[in-house]
């Protein structure tokens, strides 16, 4: 049996941990620079806000409303988010973590009762971190996500729902649109409708022939994951990441040079830190700016250049001075940028590193030093110890409404008065 369990409304649930009065009420999780809606309560899907709307279309339902705003606080997000995976780690040795909020569990043969598992489940993340969540059960990770689906479409089902018969199957395929089946993206859904498929029953009706020609091997495998056949195995381990990147859309247009360069520091900074968290180097390096994607005629410029490391580096000093030769090669003055962002290709596990016999750089006393930096930073907190160049205060992000970092700060801890 796969259990899906995914956290209902994740970000703003983790902004209502430590806003009890919030609970019921409006509550919206805006994007980087407070441009976009990106986490919605129930109670503002209700009033008509959609994903992804920019704010200044929303201001009047915010108002009439009273909708409570928070900015993106990922390092808050990002704590709770291992708190309630490390609960489900109890409940199986195989754990797929698919992203921040949704966790895939294979659960052994129970001879217990399912629902009283998956209730148990919901119970303990609730009473121990303060996040409500569903959970779905089924023989595949397809199906599991399905019920989990119906799950939180109904709330008579307190938030757990189990398809363990052949009967809920069919009910469960009849029920659900084939765009809200899991893996069929924007134009597959299309195409599958200009052949009359409607729900995910009329795709695995069809012939396995005609799905592999018209939809490949992914679409066959998905049709047994329906049908109850295990196609799509977990993923056990966490995969290590194949390209990092950082990028941003500065509120404010930027022309200087010097500016944009700051801005590069602290994204060379922030990618190079997850690079050794992950314990890998890098040796292809690109950087790219843009203006405006609405600028006009002579405003419009966009470029991007990439450059290969003579050696496969995890120094942020390093990887920076390679940034700022790509960036002089691009910038072009005159232009107002609206966006930069910053690549690290070609990772390579830092005990595989081909060294260059002409290296004229002592990588040792580097890494010694990098070790130190990512302590300190580690211990004090994000951002405490870095280079020169990072301290530009230029193209920071705008938040006018973050909450504190109340799990990974002491000095933003939650105090109570008593």
């Amino acid at each position: 049996m796969i259990a899906l369990v995914d956290c209902n409304n994740f970000f703003v649930s983790c902004e209502r941990i430590f806003r009890p009065d919030l609970w019921n009420k409006p509550v919206c999780v805006l994007s980087n620079n407070d441009g976009c809606v990106i986490a919605r309560s129930n109670e503002v899907k209700a009033i008509g806000v959609k994903m992804g709307e920019p704010v200044f279309k929303c201001k009047h339902l915010f108002e009439k409303h009273n909708v409570t705003l928070f900015s993106t606080n990922f390092p808050l997000y990002g704590n709770i988010s291992k708190r309630v995976m490390g609960i489900l780690s109890q409940y199986s040795n195989k754990q797929e973590i698919y992203s921040i909020d949704e966790s895939f569990l294979e659960l052994k043969p129970y001879d217990g009762n399912y629902q009283a598992l998956g209730e148990e489940m919901r119970s303990k993340i609730d009473k121990w971190v303060g996040v409500p969540t569903c959970v779905g059960m089924a023989s595949t990770k397809t199906l599991a996500k399905i019920a989990n689906h119906i799950a939180k479409k109904y709330p008579q089902l307190e938030g757990v729902h189990i398809i363990d018969t052949e009967e809920k199957r069919i009910k469960a395929l009849k029920w659900i649109p084939i765009e809200e089946v899991w893996g069929v993206g924007r134009r597959n859904a299309l195409k599958m409708k200009k052949y009359g498929i409607r729900t995910a029953l009329d795709y695995v009706e069809l012939s396995d022939t005609f799905i592999k020609t018209s939809f490949t091997i992914v679409g066959l495998r998905m049709k047994y994951e329906l049908l109850g056949v295990p196609s799509i195995p977990l993923e056990h381990r966490e995969t290590e990441r194949k390209s990092i990147s950082h990028s941003r859309t500065f509120s404010e247009p930027i022309q200087e040079k010097k500016s944009l360069e700051g801005i590069l520091a602290r994204f060379v900074s922030s990618v190079m830190e997850k690079l050794r968290d992950q314990k890998t180097c890098v040796k292809e390096l690109t950087v790219y700016i843009t203006t405006s994607r609405f600028a006009q005629g002579g405003d419009l410029y966009n470029n991007s250049q990439s450059i290969s490391l003579p050696v496969a580096s995890s120094s942020t000093i390093e990887v920076l001075k390679y940034s700022k030769e790509i960036l002089s090669r691009i910038y072009r003055s005159g232009y107002k940028y609206k966006k930069m962002g910053i690549i690290l290709s070609k990772l390579v596990p830092q005990n595989s590193v081909q060294t260059d016999l002409f290296d004229k750089i002592d990588r040792k006393k580097d890494m010694g030093l990098m070790k130190v930096l990512d302590s300190v930073n580690s211990k004090m907190g994000k951002g405490k110890l870095g280079l020169a160049s990072e301290m530009c205060k230029t193209g920071k992000v705008e938040k006018e409404n973050l909450s504190p970092q109340y799990t990974t700060k002491w000095s933003e801890i939650l105090e109570i008065n008593i």
